[in-house]
This record gives C-alpha cells, sequence and structure tokens, in this order.
C-alpha cells in the first residue's frame, strides 16, 4: 500500500471513531406529576418530540431541594438537544434548573459544534455560566459534561475562574488524561501518520487531537493537579467504552477525599453501555441524580433501569 493511501485509510478509521453518529433514543416518560408543561406521559413525549425539553428556562429558580442550577456540557460533534434528550428532561422533571449551551462551532461547517479549540469553548462556557448565575441568582452552578464537555470545563475552572463558581462536577464518558482510541493513536504515531492525519482532521475538529493520549492540552491542563479544594467531583466511566480507552483514562488522580471514580459496571454488571450510550442510560442517570442531591436513595443498581 503506498504511503498516500496508508495515510488516507488511517484518516478514515481515526475519523470513524472521532466522527461516530450520535445516537438517539426515545425517551421513557417520567412520573406526570413532576413534569413541567405536560399533562400525561404523552404529552411529555411531545413536548420532548417539538425540542421543548424544559432546560434553558431562563425564569427557572432554583428550590431548596435544588439550590444550584444545572449546567448540561455537550460532547464533541454533539448539541443539547440530542445529547441531552433523556437525561435533560428527567432533570427538569426532580425540580432542578437546568440549562444546556451549544457551544464549539465550526465557523467554515456551520452544523458542526464542540469542535472548535478548548480554550475558545471555554470561554463561551463562561459567558454562559455567568448568565445562568445572573438568571438565577445563584452563586454556583452545578455541572454535568459527557465526553469532550467533561474536560472542557476544567479549563474554565482552571484558567477563568470557574472554580470558585462550581459546587459539584459531574462527567460521563470523560477522557480526562488523554485515549489511545483503541489503539490508533500509538499506531499512527509508530507509522510516522499521526501529523498528516492530524493535518486532515483539524480543519473539521481542532478540539479532536487534544484529547490524544499525551496531547499539550491535557498535559497542561494537569500538571500541578487535577482537581480543586471544595468541589465533588463524579466520574462514570465504562469498561466498554470504545473511544476512551484504557477507560481509566477518563478518571480524575488527586488524592482528593472529594473526588469519586465510578466504574457503571460496579453499579450493574451487565450495563454494557458504549461511549454515546452512556448519555441514554437510567443507570448512570440515576447515579448523577444521588450525587447532585444526596437527600435521595443513593443505592444503585440493576433495578434501576426499571425505574
Amino acid at each position: 500500500m503506498r504511503y498516500s493511501n496508508v495515510v488516507a485509510y488511517s484518516a478514515f478509521i481515526l475519523a470513524a471513531f472521532i466522527l461516530s453518529p450520535t445516537i438517539q433514543a426515545t425517551p421513557i416518560p417520567t412520573s406526570q406529576d413532576h413534569t413541567p408543561n405536560a399533562k400525561s406521559a404523552a404529552d411529555f413525549v411531545e413536548l420532548v418530540k417539538r425540542g421543548t425539553t424544559g432546560f434553558n428556562d431562563w425564569s427557572c429558580r432554583p428550590s431548596a431541594e435544588h439550590p444550584n442550577p444545572l449546567v448540561l456540557v455537550h460532547a464533541t460533534m454533539e448539541v443539547p438537544l440530542t445529547n441531552w434528550i433523556y437525561m435533560g428532561p428527567r432533570f427538569v422533571a426532580k425540580g432542578y434548573c437546568v440549562f444546556a449551551l451549544t457551544y464549539g462551532q465550526n465557523p467554515k461547517i456551520p452544523l458542526l459544534y464542540g469542535v472548535n479549540r478548548m480554550e475558545k469553548s471555554a470561554q463561551e462556557l463562561a459567558v454562559f455560566v455567568d448568565k445562568v448565575l445572573n438568571a438565577t441568582g445563584a452563586d454556583k452552578v452545578d455541572m454535568l459534561g459527557h465526553s469532550q464537555g467533561s474536560v472542557m470545563p476544567r479549563y474554565w475552572m482552571k484558567y477563568l475562574g470557574g472554580a470558585v463558581k462550581t459546587r459539584k462536577f459531574a462527567g460521563i464518558g470523560s477522557v480526562q488524561y488523554g485515549s489511545t482510541l483503541a489503539g490508533i493513536v500509538p499506531l499512527a504515531k509508530a507509522l510516522g501518520l499521526f501529523d498528516p492525519i492530524k493535518m486532515i482532521i483539524d480543519p473539521l475538529c481542532e478540539a479532536c487531537y487534544q484529547f490524544a493520549l499525551n496531547s499539550t492540552f491535557l498535559n497542561d491542563l494537569n500538571e500541578g493537579g487535577d482537581t480543586f479544594p471544595g468541589i465533588d467531583y463524579l466520574l462514570i466511566a465504562s469498561k466498554t467504552d470504545e473511544m476512551v480507552t484504557p477507560y481509566t483514562m477518563g478518571f480524575l488522580r488527586d488524592n482528593n477525599p472529594r473526588v469519586h471514580n465510578q466504574v457503571l459496571q460496579d453499579w450493574c454488571g451487565i450495563d454494557l453501555q458504549g461511549h454515546v450510550s452512556v448519555a441514554y442510560d437510567p443507570i448512570a442517570w440515576n447515579g448523577l441524580h444521588a450525587f447532585f442531591t444526596p437527600s435521595v436513595d443513593q443505592t444503585i443498581n440493576c433495578l434501576d433501569a426499571f425505574n
């Protein structure tokens, strides 16, 4: 195989991992008693189909049970409606004030989001969080991110003053210390193809290579410690995550008692959610709900899939 063909083929394989299609799930209706503006389960489903998920209600005021607004940060190549179509309405139904931004647009490709450099996306997050705090009157937010959404906010915390505005931070499908992309990254480096492939991927997704193992971005982000005092952290990783390899790269490493690194299969051994599908997992959702609201049942197991 000629060198040019190897580069093209390797780029295709890498792009297949990075640009994997979004899995769209039809949400299971939650209790009608807690669903805003919906009188029945059927009404709830219809609201979701129309895009009325209940988040980004700027008139929402935090309650005593949920005193901090919850900010949802989507993954690479995602938007809030697809990424949070399952979890977002459920948090709203439980009484949270939920807000979700759309960030990281590629100016050359208007339909692509979450692809700009994470330093730039973090600036958009900073503006959005300040808007949420001003609208709700809260001092701090809780934050939940998926994939890039669980990494980019840490740049906001470290360099843009976000740490003092955060009470709790959770991540699913996170890649805190890089990924081998199932061995593709080290193979590409060994073959001298890493930089040529990067030249192909960067015009589409500048953030994508920032997730690579030992990337400059991640090394800088994690230097000197990966957490901040006063913030509670929950990182949920799945052993069957096909994008974050090994899955332990999704965990934080500081010796901080307020950090909880959770393997999804330790809650339910037969829960085999992957990188994308974990955002539609009832077991992961119940674990997140328990993390943000300690007054609810903290027991998480396979039976949660039937709740």
